[in-house]
């Protein structure tokens, strides 16, 4: 009884491979990446980034022994302070725009003016490098400042003078921020992994509150209510409740490695306004931007930047965001509004707008009129149209063709002899599914046995292939036994298979051991 004609005449393909799943992007994806990245290299160890409060929003890039301020409009150096003996830790604007203090690894903190770029005060008190300054938000008279000498200062910016010195921290103390409701409050962070919670009016000089984030804390920041903090240090970024004693409220671990730093965006809308939905937006040594709605307790985008990063900061408008990493390179996201694109678009049409061109009107046919059926092949079809394609001849493989006429053992040898892992696969779980396979490994000839076990040699270790691969390869053991012994050439080849097994166990044991080894520490540091 002859076998009926198969229904298909297209070539076979492996069905090993799934296909990716491609994400759905959420709006908010298409939020962060909507702001175009633009990378400003040439500089030297870029430790902080900070953006002025002034409408304009300039932003101040900390680098070597500069300090850099960039245009947030064109993202240009517009001038650069260069009076400095050391290199330049960190820098804060004051709340009217005018002035910018920064801290140097000498101890030294110099105030600027930035019309003139020349310091107007200079600050010597710490005995340590210095690699956290500000101004306050609601305060143009004071500083707050905190260094390696594990000391906190609030100054009196226009006598040069510390008014407190604030005693607590055992350790380097990196970070700092104030309330943005109390000019009289503030927060500083340690390698001694305390985060303390100042109040100036407090004259004993002892913090009214500390917690303990379990890390050297790299940065910590004030939420725009005032009553939560974020402290970001290890692979963590935590938050916590102030009104609440201090309480922690949840610990974000999504990152890989230290996260250096930390800073709060709001999210704007698409005429330039910010909205009342904030994020706080983490980078870290392994190279990803994270941003994190506390709000709903989740992280919400994230970005990879192919170097690690060291500082983040975002604009008060809600169009700039601007990344510094420790090769030097700032990358700089711009967003337009969509008010600008509109700008734009109608500027490109404006020559359109002025002189336009009138187009001849042509004579919509209808199918009463004859000429409706002699419009020609090289006529559009418009809508509603059934439109008639002729199928395109499909082009098959030798191998393909010799299936289509079920011969299947020279189809086998075909694709063989081409070389092809993808094909031979293919063709094999053909044979499999019309039930053939295994009267063509029993009517190979030698030539055409060594073939296969030359390709089972080479690729039955494939993770792609070995579960098909191996189930061959015992059915040719078990058929062609006789043939094998019988022929040296066989022999030899059948050792390199046989080889190339061993090899292979011998590598799933190793991980196994080391997966026995890894998973009990990684459940440890879980519990952790």
């Amino acid at each position: 009884m002859a076998e009926p004609h198969p229904s298909k005449a297209f070539p076979v393909k492996p069905k090993l491979k799934s296909k990716p799943r491609t994400p759905k992007q959420t709006s908010e994806s298409k939020y962060w990446s909507s702001f175009k990245t633009h990378q400003i290299p040439g500089l030297i160890s870029v430790r902080s980034v900070s953006f002025s409060p002034s409408p304009a929003h300039p932003f101040a890039v900390a680098h070597s022994a500069h300090l850099s301020i960039y245009s947030s409009e064109t993202l240009s150096t517009t001038s650069t302070i260069s009076f400095f003996k050391d290199a330049v830790s960190g820098a804060s604007f004051r709340s009217d725009g005018r002035l910018i203090a920064a801290s140097e690894l000498s101890g030294r903190i110099q105030v600027f003016d930035l019309n003139s770029r020349g310091p107007l005060r200079q600050l010597k008190s710490h005995a340590r490098p210095v690699h956290f300054v500000q101004f306050p938000l609601l305060d143009k008279f004071h500083l707050i400042s905190g260094g390696d000498d594990a000391l906190v200062k609030y100054w009196d910016v226009a006598r040069q003078t510390p008014i407190s010195e604030l005693r607590g921290h055992k350790d380097y103390v990196r970070c700092g921020d104030s309330s943005p409701v109390n000019m009289d409050t503030f927060v500083t962070g340690s390698y001694d992994h305390i985060v303390k919670l100042w109040d100036i009016r407090v004259t004993d000089g002892r913090s009214v509150m500390e917690v303990n984030h379990g890390k050297p804390v790299e940065d910590v920041i004030f939420l725009p209510s005032g009553g939560l903090i974020a402290t970001a240090g290890g692979n963590s970024v935590k938050l916590w409740d102030l009104l609440g004693g201090g309480k922690l409220l949840f610990s974000v671990e999504s990152h890989n490695k230290t996260v250096t730093s930390i800073c709060v965006g709001k999210i704007g809308t698409d005429t330039g306004e910010e909205s009342n939905q904030s994020r706080i937006l983490s980078v870290g040594l392994d190279g990803y931007m994270k941003a994190f709605d506390y709000a709903n307790l989740r992280v919400t985008h994230s970005m990879r930047f192919p170097a690690p990063l060291v500082s983040v900061a975002f604009s008060p408008d809600c169009s700039t965001r601007v990344i510094g990493s420790s090769n030097g390179i700032i990358f700089a996201g711009k967003r337009k509004s969509k008010e600008k694109e509109e700008e734009e678009e109608s500027l490109s049409n404006l020559f359109w707008r002025v002189a336009p061109v009138e187009q001849p009107k042509r004579k919509v046919l209808r199918p009463s009129h004859f000429r409706y059926f002699q419009s020609g092949q090289g006529r559009k079809p418009s809508e509603g149209d059934y439109v008639i394609v002729k199928p395109k001849k499909t082009k098959l493989a030798e191998h393909d063709k010799l299936l289509k006429k079920f011969r299947h053992r020279e189809a086998l040898v075909s694709v063989l002899s081409a070389k092809s892992p993808e094909n031979v696969v293919a063709v094999m779980e053909e044979l499999v599914a019309r039930r053939k396979l295994v009267t063509c490994l029993n009517n190979l000839d030698v030539g055409e046995l060594e073939l296969l076990i030359m390709f089972l040699q080479r690729y039955c270790s494939v993770p792609r292939y070995a579960s098909l691969l191996f189930k061959v390869a015992k059915r040719v053991i078990e058929m062609r036994a006789d043939d094998i012994k019988a022929s040296a050439s066989l022999r030899s080849h059948m050792r390199n298979l046989r080889r190339s097994i061993e090899e292979e166990l011998r590598i799933q044991r190793s991980l196994l051991e080391i997966q026995g080894i890894i998973t009990p520490l990684l459940t440890s540091a879980a519990r952790r």
